[in-house]
């Protein structure tokens, strides 16, 4: 088993705070709050991203709608019961917050170091691209595990859809959000929004959990 440290997830953000901060929930007296951040591609789009922050972090600093903010935090998951069904839930738990004058290169990575959680989905879009979707368990303490969606694009897809359950990697990439369409129970399409992780660089490790 890999040794639980938070070195096994990393995100780095930078960009624009996009809502201003709203009441999330309170642990042992402690209030977390959650907003967004708006993050610029190296195209013209962009991806609008969850945070979840603590009241502990924010006495130093004002936080608020359109303010630029650098964040070092994780990606965590959760399950939220919508519609009596358990819906994975992702969010950037926010370890460190400041606010900055301007964006600066790579303002969007993440480090994840787990396990492959569910056999890898192999496909090709319309246009022939590969695409592999995999689900990462990551470890944290207190016997508790994140379990990230992840693509990967490519030659690194081929590889990717060989990977067993089990299998230990780390990869390195970006966080993004994907809007999508689901038809909902009158008929009618509902846009939704989807958060992942695109890949860029993935390295399966020697160890397997399962053997």
């Amino acid at each position: 088993m890999v040794t639980v440290k938070e070195e096994t997830n990393i995100v780095n953000l930078r960009g624009e705070l996009s809502e201003n901060l709203e009441f999330s929930h309170e642990i042992f007296g402690e209030k977390f709050y959650n907003t967004t951040i708006k993050i610029n591609r190296l195209s013209d789009s962009y991806d609008i991203l969850p945070i979840t922050v603590s009241e502990r972090l924010l006495e130093d600093i004002k936080i608020e709608e359109g303010n630029l903010c650098s964040i070092l935090g994780q990606l965590r998951s959760y399950n939220k019961n919508v519609d009596n069904r358990n819906r994975l839930v992702l969010t950037v738990f926010v370890r460190e917050i400041k606010t900055i004058e301007d964006e600066n290169k790579d303002p969007n990575s993440i480090f994840l170091d787990g396990y492959i959680c569910k056999e890898p989905v192999y496909r090709k879009t319309p246009l022939g691209r590969e695409i592999t979707d995999l689900l990462v368990a990551i470890n944290r303490p207190y016997n508790k595990s994140d379990y990230i969606p992840s693509i990967v694009w490519g030659r690194n897809a081929k590889f990717a859809k060989g990977l067993k359950v089990g299998d230990r990697i780390q990869m390195w990439g970006r966080v993004q959000s994907r809007e999508y369409e689901k038809k909902g129970e009158d008929g009618n399409s509902i846009k939704k929004i989807a958060y992942e992780v695109s890949i860029s660089k993935i390295k399966k490790m020697s160890e397997n959990n399962n053997e």
